[in-house]
């Protein structure tokens, strides 16, 4: 018999929710994601309406990506919490591709070396010089830069998966001057606990307001400039594939569309 919604005990509710919380574990989704289909699903086993219904009351007036993410919650709720196939073909409008937000090396540079204080400046280099994420950054550890070797073995990296990349040279020297441990993660707070994401959202937006840089710049960004700079400098883009830990080359070809070498010899023409 389908699942309803309508008949429902409180009881029944949190025991769906415990076996939810189970599957989205099993799989390793990130914790953002999680708690989005918690929230998602709670909210549509309290409303007694069809996914449908749930969706155009609640979702129609929100963006396409909170629609897709609501939808796709439901679905990953039926098929691995209820083990029932999810029938409704909800209409979803294409997900906009929008073009990363990418600093100059000079504007990278203002940021950079406009931040005296040196633990916030290896924030920042983090992110540009080895392309990493914000979470990324937050759990590297002491024993994951080989300074011999110079590379940096990224062990907690979106889905899981491990990579390897360069240790550029000015990051080793700033380490270096830092002071090298043996072992325990590279930013702690003076609580003793790791950096939190809103720490380094912090340290970006001032870096960025010191530069006088105008533009939305988030961690990502200097990421996004990481792989356009790389790219802009004639690197091979299945090398940046590797060193982003990008699934799928379509996701890295993004950055084809702003790097400005190809740009600048197109402007030679005319």
């Amino acid at each position: 018999m389908p699942f309803d919604n309508k008949n429902i005990t409180p009881k029944g509710r949190y025991e769906l929710i415990g076996k939810l919380i189970e599957e989205i574990k099993l799989r390793k989704y990130s914790y953002r994601t999680g708690k989005a289909y918690i929230y998602v699903v709670k909210n549509y086993l309290r409303s007694e309406l069809t996914p449908r219904e749930f969706l155009l009351k609640y979702y129609s007036d929100k963006s396409k990506s909170t629609i897709r993410q609501a939808y796709f919650a439901l679905k990953f709720f039926y098929r691995n919490v209820l083990h029932e196939r999810f029938n409704e073909e909800i209409p979803l409008a294409k997900k906009k591709e929008k073009l990363p937000v990418v600093l100059s090396r000079d504007e990278v540079k203002r940021m950079i070396y406009g931040t005296h204080n040196i633990k916030h400046r290896l924030v920042l280099m983090f992110l540009y010089y080895a392309g990493m994420r914000l979470q990324e950054v937050r759990n590297i550890r002491w024993e994951d830069v080989e300074f011999e070797r110079e590379i940096i073995h990224i062990k907690v990296a979106k889905g899981d998966k491990e990579r390897v990349v360069f240790l550029h040279p000015n990051l080793k020297n700033t380490l270096e001057i830092y002071g090298r441990k043996s072992k325990g993660y590279v930013f702690m707070s003076q609580r003793g606990k790791k950096y939190s994401p809103k720490s380094i959202q912090l340290i970006v937006k001032n870096a960025a307001r010191r530069a006088k840089i105008n533009k939305n710049v988030t961690p990502h960004t200097l990421r996004h400039s990481f792989a356009t700079h790389l790219l802009e400098g004639g690197a091979d883009i299945r090398y940046i594939q590797q060193l982003l830990g990008h699934k799928h080359l379509k996701t890295t070809q993004i950055y084809t569309h702003v790097a400005n070498k190809d740009i600048k010899k197109l402007a030679q023409l005319i």
